[in-house]
């Protein structure tokens, strides 16, 4: 939690001033000077605490561990970059913790208005007042809030994707597209919205929100409503999720059923 307030703090104090901003990739995606400040922050500090652990980091790549290594710390030091690029404040920093692949510690800072999120595998979520459990939808209720979200290596057009998000907005109340996952997985697990559904989701911040929502009693599947898990390692094809509230989550796997091609 600190190495992650620390990381937000550096980040506050220069949005929204001028920083280096260079293409990332070739599909438009960016990084800036500042991920690579609140990366170089959060790294020292897990290898300093954590020296025979792995680190994967979103744009430094890998530091390899001890011999043996079973642990690996994952850092998404700004989750929201073009966000912050067009001078949108909604961004965040991620941490998780996995244990044989598996996810058991997930942090997650919100810079802007100073919030942090925090889960520990069967010892439950916790958010800026207190203990998580997602509030039971009221009977009645319109439509739900949704949140989306997609892989940068989902292409332009990708028929999957398309039909998805289209059933969604037939079928919900609003849908995000926040341009940070982990933020919107926060305000899931806060109860603030009702469901979530990625795409192909990218790996480096999948384990932190998920493990997010799930200690706060959300519930995830896959797109066909079998178990779904965050482990790390797996192809971006099984990254794809519908996650909620259980008493919304029938609703959200017949919604993405009807709306998937094929």
């Amino acid at each position: 939690m600190r190495a992650a307030e620390e990381a937000g703090a550096l980040l506050r104090s220069r949005f929204p001033g001028a920083f280096r901003v260079d293409a990332k990739g070739a599909d438009g995606d960016v990084v800036t000077e500042l991920d690579l400040l609140a990366e170089e922050l959060v790294t020292r500090r897990l290898a300093g605490c954590f020296p025979a652990d792995r680190i994967r980091a979103e744009e430094g790549g890998d530091r390899a561990g001890g011999p043996g290594a079973r642990r690996t710390w994952l850092v998404d030091p700004l989750d929201g970059s073009n966000n912050v690029v067009i001078g949108l404040p909604a961004y965040v920093v991620g941490i998780a913790l996995c244990v044989d692949d598996e996810p058991v510690l997930g942090v997650v800072h919100d810079p802007v208005v100073g919030r942090t999120w925090r889960a520990v595998r069967g010892a439950g979520a916790y958010g800026p007042a207190g203990r998580l459990r997602a509030p039971a939808r009221r009977p009645g209720a319109a439509r739900p809030v949704l949140g989306w979200t997609q892989g940068h290596g989902v292409p332009v057009g990708d028929p999957v994707a398309r039909a998805l998000k289209d059933g969604l907005e037939r079928g919900a109340r609003r849908v995000l597209q926040l341009w940070a996952p982990l933020l919107t997985w926060s305000l899931l697990a806060g109860g603030l919205i009702d469901g979530f559904v990625g795409y192909r989701a990218e790996e480096i911040d999948l384990p932190a929100g998920c493990l997010l929502a799930t200690e706060a009693g959300l519930r995830v599947r896959t797109l066909d409503g079998g178990p779904f898990s965050a482990r790390i390692g797996r192809p971006d094809t099984a990254r794809s999720y519908v996650a909620g509230r259980p008493e919304v989550l029938p609703y959200l796997l017949d919604l993405v059923a009807r709306s998937a091609p094929g």
